[in-house]
């Protein structure tokens, strides 16, 4: 979907990557989807397309879609980086991961949603370009007393730790090398 929303625009000069994108989903969801007519609560994908339409809801909304913002430079540079990337690196650059890092568990993938967000989590966003480790309120106002360097709070040295080490270990493995952002909930960069 991505390489022909993006070869398209080579041709016609009036074509829209994104009523395309949108026109191809409500193709695919009619023709795959199971509804009742006149009933909008009963339509369900099969499992295998589930996630798709999240999919696409990231795809319309990426900088290699939505030109606004960006010089034509910087939008040849975006979708070169793109065509020469594997298809794991591909699907982060459309759709971020996330992943959530708490006391509570281990670390484990969280929604794209404002719900992932919580005082007492560190957050890891992957957008391939960017990596943001996001400092809850609670865990920020902590790492700020300097409870990580008391050696009674060895755990919470390690939950610190943890995002960082991943982000570190992403940094290392890619190019061009993405930009950091370490921020706390109600801080500046956020």
């Amino acid at each position: 979907m991505l390489s022909l929303s993006l070869s398209k625009p080579e041709i016609p000069a009036e074509f829209d990557p994104i009523r395309w994108l949108d026109k191809s989903l409500i193709h695919l969801c009619s023709r795959f989807g199971d509804y009742q007519k006149d009933s909008p609560s009963s339509f369900s994908l099969s499992p295998r397309f589930s996630i798709f339409p999240q999919f696409m809801f990231n795809l319309r909304r990426s900088q290699f879609v939505q030109v606004f913002n960006n010089s034509p430079d910087e939008t040849a540079y975006f979708r070169m980086i793109l065509d020469r990337e594997n298809i794991a690196n591909s699907v982060v650059m459309i759709q971020p991961s996330l992943i959530s890092y708490s006391f509570h568990s281990a670390p484990e993938p969280a929604l794209l949603d404002v719900a992932a967000i919580a005082a007492d989590r560190i957050l890891l966003l992957d957008s391939y370009f960017t990596i943001v480790v996001f400092h809850g309120a609670t865990i920020a106002q902590w790492r700020k007393a300097g409870y990580h360097n008391q050696p009674e709070h060895e755990v919470f040295a390690q939950l610190l730790r943890a995002p960082q080490d991943d982000a570190n270990v992403v940094i290392k493995e890619r190019f061009p090398v993405p930009r950091l952002v370490i921020c706390d909930q109600h801080g500046s960069q956020v």
